[in-house]
């Protein structure tokens, strides 16, 4: 019997998940089908109750679904309750299970693709929404020694670290860059169809040799904020690592198998090339 996986959300039509993940699954030789599942939030409680079945191992969460799905589970794990919000839900007999794989796969893109080991390191956070959210949760359990936060609205910064608690703190200015170890945009800023695609999310000017500078927007790939890091000579991690580890995390809850991260990439870099062309 084929089962399957999809992703949740409204709209879904622009994900990679179906592409790397069903690659991830072709490589490993798993009968799995992972689908796009379009769902309006009056349809999110059917859809939740389907992953029940039998021949479904679960779901991605994408927005703006990953809130409002949390009464609808049995449980939730990892850092989802504190998070407050899932991107992964399994299906175990039945039971719907669910987890946040977001910060997670950030801070695995750190230590694999940067080679940046989180505990004692400086960062800045720039934003305070979902993707800001499950970052500053995975840092502050990876040991950060210092999380400071700025959004626009300063009182959403604010709350984020205070739920975040030590040693995460909210700032009502945008601090000099030279006491962090990394930065990192946790906003829209910058990507490729967005309200501001030539928008860089914070200056760079005054940034010390080593400040590592991220940002998690992975369309374009060279995104305006990371163009400008590369011609002050700073070192760069893009958007798109962040969404392959919390891809090959989900993988691992679903199939109890290693994720083949390397396939998964190579899928994801492959259909943005195709969308976009080889300047994805």
């Amino acid at each position: 019997m084929t089962r399957r996986v999809g992703i949740i959300g409204h709209p879904v039509g622009h994900s990679l998940s179906p592409v790397f993940q069903q690659a991830a699954f072709d490589h490993c030789g798993l009968d799995l089908r992972y689908e796009a599942w379009d769902t309006p939030l009056a349809e999110l409680p059917a859809r939740v109750a389907s992953l029940r079945s039998p021949d479904v191992l679960g779901a991605n969460v994408t927005v703006p679904h990953k809130e409002a799905v949390i009464p609808h589970l049995d449980e939730l794990g990892g850092q989802a309750a504190r998070v407050g919000a899932v991107n992964t839900i399994v299906n175990r007999d039945g039971r719907l299970y669910g987890f946040n794989t977001d910060g997670p796969g950030f801070v695995a893109a750190l230590r694999h693709e940067a080679h940046v080991e989180p505990a004692g390191r400086s960062f800045l956070l720039v934003g305070a929404g979902g993707a800001a959210r499950g970052i500053a949760f995975a840092l502050a359990e990876a040991r950060a020694s210092r999380i400071l936060i700025w959004n626009r609205s300063p009182e959403r910064a604010a709350a984020l670290a205070g739920d975040v608690g030590y040693p995460a703190r909210a700032v009502a200015e945008l601090p000099p860059l030279d006491g962090f170890d990394c930065a990192i945009n946790c906003t829209s800023l910058g990507m490729r169809g967005g309200h501001d695609p030539e928008a860089i999310a914070f200056p760079l000017e005054g940034a010390h040799p080593g400040l590592l500078v991220v940002d998690i927007v992975y369309a374009p790939a060279e995104t305006p904020l990371l163009r400008r890091a590369r011609e002050l000579g700073l070192p760069t991690l893009g958007g798109l690592p962040m969404l392959i580890y919390q891809g090959a995390l989900a993988f691992e809850h679903w199939t109890g198998l290693p994720a083949p991260v390397d396939v998964m990439d190579r899928a994801a870099r492959n259909e943005l090339a195709r969308r976009y062309g080889a300047t994805a």
